[in-house]
């Protein structure tokens, strides 16, 4: 398990609207699936949150154990020489679902007011990626603390 560096926690947690995080995905056809996800946080030091509202291909196609990847770019860290390399950070996990309990409901608290005023009906779910790499554009690991 990888550690999500101290450094980037609140830009992780801050990075919608102007920074959002991608969250990549396989399809059953082989394919990337690339969307943006503006509910993206860090939950703890091993684990990044996510609100999956249910629609799309997405959510058709994720369960406990899909293979995830979070990209984060946010430009400024590159000028500040926290990610010298384009000011991005690469994530790699698996998933784990939730869809009731107190991992729910800390990630909707947490959730950023547009997402949750996206899901009125609170129809969504969490999921939570252990994170197994995190990693610079060149596939260094992240060593920022």
């Amino acid at each position: 398990m990888a550690k999500i560096p101290k450094i980037l926690h609140s830009h992780i947690d801050t990075a919608f609207p102007a920074n959002v995080c991608l969250l990549g995905s396989v399809l059953p056809s082989g394919f990337a699936q690339v969307t943006p996800r503006g509910g993206t946080m860090v939950f703890d030091d091993e684990h990044i949150g996510l609100w999956e509202r249910g629609t799309g291909s997405t959510a058709d196609n994720m369960a406990d154990g899909t293979k995830l990847t979070i990209y984060f770019r946010k430009p400024a860290l590159r000028e500040e020489g926290v990610l010298p390399r384009g000011g991005i950070a690469r994530f790699y996990g698996t998933a784990k679902i939730y869809k009731s309990g107190p991992v729910y409901d800390e990630v909707w608290k947490r959730l950023v007011q547009p997402e949750k005023d996206r899901d009125p009906d609170k129809k969504g779910y969490a999921v939570l990626m252990t994170v197994d790499r995190a990693e610079d554009l060149a596939g260094q690991p992240l060593a920022l603390d």
